[in-house]
């Protein structure tokens, strides 16, 4: 049982870590698109910049919030 805790807790950390390098890749791709580095529209890299930055920052927060209701 100690085991399945472990396992479990190592996989939601490995996820957290996921979510957040997956916001700095979106920030970053959107900052290379606003200058002009990947031709797409300027809007397109603010708003992915902008939903990198949510990414990062808050849906760490809201996955362990829903896993943390579901454990109890």
């Amino acid at each position: 049982m100690i085991d399945d805790k472990e396992a479990l807790a190592r996989q939601r950390y490995m996820i957290l870590n996921l979510v957040r390098v997956a916001g700095v890749a979106m920030v970053l791709a959107g900052i290379a698109i606003a200058r002009g580095v990947i031709d797409l529209p300027v809007p397109l890299g603010w708003v992915l910049a902008f939903a990198g930055l949510f990414d990062f920052f808050f849906a760490p927060r809201l996955l362990a919030r829903g896993w943390r209701s579901n454990d109890q």
